[in-house]
């Protein structure tokens, strides 16, 4: 096969050829929409601070150029060698500008002089830069993307688990309000400020303020009564033994190293008899003859096993089988957690009445009489809900569709659940993405929070924001609290929040540093997950026009911080991350791991990327061509 390039001066490649004219006039059309966008919007850029009014009016002339299907336009741009427009988020005007003149001197034309509301290409990247450093402080030297890492309850303890994640590549410690306490945060901070060694960088603080977030309520309690079941083969043969630990009931303690299946609080007296070897006989609950064979003594009690499945309730006698006389019958048994279980067509009510739920009273035949139902709180969200919004429960496991609805309840049909079957618990978020509430942004918390937060961290993390309003109100109640300059993080974690961003951003820019959190899990639960790739691609779009630094959050890594071993599609996803001016982990058990391997990750990938731009390092593989 010949390796001859074509002769682009030929006859049939000229017919084929952009009219470098036409799109020019493209291009000038182009323009005056964006200008034209850009003058309606002249009352939002007055109240920005000025230094951040550049980045404002690009976000404009994005949102203008969003406005247009460009896709055959980029196409001829790019035949003709030129730019066609896909990385111009941070300098829309100074890249059409560009191009424009290219199209000039190609059609044999004067060159169009700069539109005035064109700033240099590379001040979109300097207004980024900026920004993202006056929120999260300075990077570290060889990685521009921050790590910001989710505090356990440890944190507050333990100051060297602090310092290791410090020395590992922390940046930013998050603290959620939504756990632990005022005593504990300051704890946190304090060891954050004694891990920071004089002339090393400051590590900034970000508090996030829970927000008005939907969960289920209370549910009664379900019998009491302790199980076990031995696990075994698909033919039913026993796999091992269950470990049942027996303790005093007036000084019950945990067994030292094993973590048992069941744990039975019988009276000192018959305790302290049992020795390695003894046989417990019982009757269970469905009247079965059962066994248990002492094989271990301990502090505190005894373990003993059994090989068959039992149901243990209050009244159960025991008896030891070297003596019959010895006998006990257990009263102390803890009530089965509450759970609704629910399948595709069943009804749940759902209702601001706070008292404990219950699941559906069925007769006889199984048929039900009543449905079950679940109080849900904050109640007032039933004056926002209409037939056909779908409720998402236990963030998305299960999907409900509203029937009726009325000012304090809704009923349900459940159309799909993970797996057919689900068990809804208490204090589940739930998810409304077909609902506008109307919520205080605030929860009365939040707004007692807000002075510690104000006194100790450099910025907040403003969850389940709505709309414009949310953020002025924020802003006062901060400035009220002596700090207008706190860092605002808006956390886009809803189908409302997506859709006006673009609003948001523009009364977040009254503050003097901000940033926008992608909140894919709640996002994901409430767009659908085959949107999220879409969805927050058009978020890091919008965000790098406004010059606003972004977070990727919600399981990075999170198999690896849980359970010390990453999965592929999670190396991935962080390196993807590269992409953001942040990446967020959450706490687990192995997170210092996490957090040592996403700055490594991200240390590789900034050789080869920044933002959605490759960059053109040298590669190995390149160099090894030809010296195989």
């Amino acid at each position: 096969m010949s390796m001859t390039e074509p002769k682009h001066d030929s006859p049939d490649h000229q017919q084929h050829k952009p009219d470098a004219r036409l799109l020019l006039d493209r291009l000038d059309s182009l323009v005056t929409d964006i200008l034209d966008l850009e003058q309606a919007c002249t009352a939002e850029q007055g109240v920005v601070p000025r230094d951040q009014r550049d980045s404002l009016r690009n976000l404009v002339h994005y949102l203008a150029l969003r406005r247009h299907d460009l896709r055959d336009t980029q196409h001829a741009l790019a035949a003709l060698g030129l730019s066609s427009l896909g990385r111009s988020e941070s300098h829309v005007l100074g890249t059409i500008d560009a191009v424009r003149s290219a199209l000039a001197a190609l059609a044999g034309l004067a060159a169009p002089p700069p539109t005035a509301a064109t700033f240099p290409m590379h001040r979109g990247e300097e207004l980024l830069q900026r920004s993202t450093t006056r929120l999260l402080g300075h990077a570290p030297a060889g990685r521009h993307v921050r790590i910001m890492v989710t505090m356990p309850s440890e944190a507050a303890t333990d100051p060297r688990l602090v310092r290791e994640l410090v020395a590992g590549g922390m940046d930013v410690m998050r603290i959620n309000c939504a756990h632990d306490d005022r005593a504990a945060w300051a704890a946190m901070i304090q060891n954050l400020r004694a891990a920071t060694t004089d002339g090393d960088r400051p590590r900034r603080v970000l508090m996030d303020v829970e927000g008005p977030k939907l969960r289920t309520g209370p549910i009664a309690e379900g019998p009491r009564v302790v199980s076990w079941n031995p696990p075994r083969s698909v033919i039913g043969d026993l796999l091992r033994p269950c470990v049942v630990w027996i303790t005093r009931q007036e000084r019950p303690v945990a067994p030292a190293v094993i973590t048992p299946e069941a744990t039975l609080m019988l009276p000192g007296a018959f305790v302290d008899q049992l020795r390695p070897g003894e046989r417990i006989t019982f009757t269970d609950q469905p009247g079965r003859s059962r066994l248990l064979t002492v094989n271990a003594s301990e502090s505190g009690g005894v373990l003993a096993q059994s090989t068959h499945s039992a149901y243990v309730t209050p009244g159960t006698e025991f008896r030891t089988e070297s003596n019959p006389r010895l006998r006990c019958t257990i009263t102390n048994l803890p009530a089965v957690p509450g759970m609704i279980e629910l399948t595709p067509g069943d009804q749940l009510v759902v209702t601001a009445d706070p008292e404990p739920g219950r699941a559906a009273v069925r007769d006889d035949a199984g048929r039900i009489i009543s449905p079950a139902c679940i109080s849900l709180s904050p109640g007032q969200i039933f004056t926002d809900l209409r037939p056909g919004h779908r409720v998402m429960l236990d963030d998305g496991k299960a999907v409900g569709v509203v029937d009726r609805v009325d000012q304090r309840s809704a009923v349900l049909r459940i159309i799909r659940c993970r797996g057919g079957r689900f068990r809804l618990g208490p204090e589940k978020g739930i998810n409304l993405p077909d609902t506008d509430l109307n919520l205080p942004a605030l929860s009365e918390d939040d707004a007692g929070h807000l002075p510690f937060i104000a006194a100790n961290a450099d910025m907040i993390g403003f969850s389940f924001v709505q709309r414009p309003a949310d953020i002025d109100m924020l802003r006062d109640a901060l400035a009220a609290a002596g700090r207008p300059d706190l860092g605002l993080v808006l956390k886009i974690e809803t189908a409302a929040a997506f859709a006006r961003l673009p609003e948001l951003l523009m009364s977040a820019m009254r503050s003097p540093a901000v940033g926008v959190m992608i909140a894919r899990g709640d996002l994901a639960t409430q767009i659908g997950y085959e949107r999220l790739a879409e969805v927050q691609e058009e978020i890091l779009w919008i965000c790098e026009a406004a010059h606003v630094p972004v977070m990727w959050a919600t399981q990075v890594l999170e198999t690896l911080a849980k359970k010390g071993l990453p999965s592929r599609s999670e190396i991935t996803d962080a390196a993807m991350g590269e992409r953001a001016e942040c990446v967020m982990l959450n706490k687990g058990p192995f997170v210092l791991d996490a957090v040592r391997l996403l700055d490594n990750i991200l240390r590789r990938m900034a050789g080869h990327q920044s933002k959605k731009r490759s960059m053109m390092r040298p590669l190995s593989i390149a160099r090894r061509f030809g010296h195989l």
